[in-house]
Order: structure tokens, then C-alpha cells, then sequence
């Protein structure tokens, strides 16, 4: 059982987006580029993070640059908490198989650098309406095909099996509009893969950012924390307007937003989650909010786990 200071808790550097200022993809960018990334965030006190493939692709780089990866990792004095995948999904009608040949890779890499999970999911590319509005989350974007929803449990079932021959963990990744884009959708999906090294990623964060109607959280986790493996926690501010029906959210740091994650990162560790968590932010200075929730998570844990003992 980890401790709070033990408890795997990343950045995600999606901060950093996914080109050197030259604009060199980071895949073929130097690695002293890297190690720039990876120091901004050990100066702020974090010592883990997340190398999600919008910011790194691990899974595109040759053997020697993975190597090259992880002595620049070494030398930052720096772990990965955990490797996630963003908008790739395995069912993608055009790039559906190169993104699971992509989700294995990842999943054979992953003991390598001690990561006990890897987050995939069912979103995709952003929709040029979505990348031109000011968050896009405020555009609607792709709508997962329910013809394809076995095509996806067979899919995730057969990572699942990779994933168990690895030692580690598959997490899907909660999103609107996809299987998983619902409390229910979720549990249902995951119900279906039936598989000992599936479960879920209760990003609720992607939920309560939506201008429509959304289930309350606290329902949502209810809902979904029994099953949850992995979590990537983030925080918006949310209102409606009464008279109009119009909605309002923008990001927010954990302890301020809609969600009050010292209540339910309680109820996950009640549940029984023993899994990493991932720290994510948009807009602002991202990265430092970003460390601020890392260490309010650890403060939470901290209360959480002295209780329980």
C-alpha cells in the first residue's frame, strides 16, 4: 500500500505541447529539449510525470531514443507515474489500427520504467470548429459510431490481455460523447470487457467543463470510482443561468473548482483506489497549477490515510 509521499501522482505534459519552439515535433527534437520539460517540472517539486503521447510519443521512438528518454529522464532525477494516450483511439475509422498497434507498444515499454498503467480511450482529434474556439471543449466534436462499440470491447479486451501478460493495468479514459462518456456508458463498457486489468479513468474534469446538462459528480463517482484504476484529475468552475439556461466553466486549480476532490478522493480511497493519479490543467500557467494539485492531493492523502490507519 503506498504512502501519501509514496502515492504515484504525475504531470501531465501536455503543458508543454508537442514541438520544440522551432516547432521540430518533440519525437525528433534534441533531447536537451526534453530535459528543459522535465526540469521546469522538478523545480516546482514534482517528481513524476506522465508522458502523454501529445507531448512525447514513447511509442514512436526508435529503441535508441527511448534510451535516450530514459537517462535524460535519470539525469532530471525524475520518474513516470504513468503513460497515457489523447485523442487516438483504437477504434478510429482511419487510424484505428496503427493507435492499437500503438496501445501495445506502450503497454510492453511500460514495466520498463516501473509505470503500473497506461490510459487510452475513444476520443479523437479535435474538430477545426473545436480548435478555433476559445476552450475547445465549448464546440461539440466527435460522437463515437455505436455500430463500433463491439469492435472497441474486442479491441480493449485484447489490450487487456496484453496488459495482464505485462503486469500492469489498462485504464479508459472517461469522455463525452464516447462509450465511456457517461457514468452509466462507462460502467456499462467496462462491465462488457469483463477483464481483470481493465477499468476506468473517472476524468470528470472532461464532464463538468460541458455547457449542457451534466449528472451531478458526486453521482458520477458513486458510479464509477469501484471500478476506477487510474485517474487524470483536473477542475472547472461551473454555473448556469436560471432565467437563460446558459452554462458557464473555465479551469480551475482542484481546491477551488465544482468538484471538491478532498471529498471525493476520500470516498475513491473508501472504494478501495489504490491507483496512480495524473495531474492536468488548461490555460494560465498550466504546469504551476499543475504542481499545486499535486501537492494538495498529497495533503489530502496525507488526512485521508491517517484516518484510516
Amino acid at each position: 500500500m503506498y504512502t501519501a509521499e509514496t502515492w504515484p501522482i504525475g504531470a501531465n505534459m501536455l503543458s508543454f505541447g508537442s514541438a520544440a519552439s522551432d516547432g521540430t515535433p518533440l519525437k525528433d527534437a534534441p533531447s536537451t529539449v526534453w530535459a528543459s520539460h522535465l526540469r521546469q517540472v522538478k523545480e516546482l517539486g514534482v517528481h513524476q510525470v506522465d508522458p502523454t503521447d501529445a507531448w512525447l510519443p514513447l511509442a514512436a521512438l526508435s529503441e535508441d531514443r527511448l534510451e535516450e528518454f530514459r537517462r535524460v529522464l535519470d539525469g532530471e532525477g525524475l520518474t513516470l507515474s504513468s503513460i497515457s494516450m489523447t485523442r487516438n483511439s483504437v477504434v478510429d475509422a482511419d487510424n484505428g489500427e496503427q493507435n492499437l498497434r500503438d496501445a501495445h507498444r506502450y503497454l510492453e515499454i511500460a514495466p520498463s520504467f516501473g509505470v503500473t498503467v497506461v490510459n487510452t480511450g475513444f476520443m479523437q482529434a479535435l474538430t477545426p470548429v473545436q480548435q478555433k474556439a476559445t476552450w475547445f471543449w465549448l464546440a461539440d466534436g466527435h460522437v463515437d459510431d455505436p455500430a463500433r462499440r463491439d469492435l472497441a470491447v474486442e479491441r480493449v479486451r485484447e489490450l487487456g490481455d496484453a496488459a495482464r501478460a505485462q503486469g500492469v493495468q489498462l485504464s479508459l479514459e472517461m469522455y463525452e460523447d464516447t462509450f465511456v462518456g457517461t457514468a452509466d456508458d462507462a460502467v456499462s463498457f467496462v462491465t462488457d470487457v469483463d477483464h481483470e486489468a481493465v477499468g476506468l479513468n473517472p476524468d470528470i474534469g472532461n464532464l463538468v467543463r460541458l455547457h449542457r446538462e451534466v449528472e451531478p459528480w458526486t453521482d458520477i463517482l458513486e458510479k464509477v470510482l469501484p471500478h476506477a484504476n487510474f485517474w487524470h484529475i483536473k477542475n472547472y468552475s461551473r454555473d448556469q443561468d436560471p432565467t437563460t439556461g446558459a452554462y458557464a466553466t473555465a479551469p480551475m486549480p482542484l481546491k477551488y473548482g465544482y468538484i471538491n476532490y478532498r471529498q471525493g478522493i476520500r470516498r475513491a480511497l473508501e472504494l478501495g483506489y489504490t491507483g496512480p493519479f495524473c495531474c492536468e490543467h488548461y490555460g494560465s500557467d498550466s504546469l504551476g497549477v499543475i504542481a499545486e494539485n499535486v501537492h494538495y492531493i498529497r495533503q489530502v492523502l496525507t488526512s485521508a490515510l491517517s484516518d484510516q490507519s
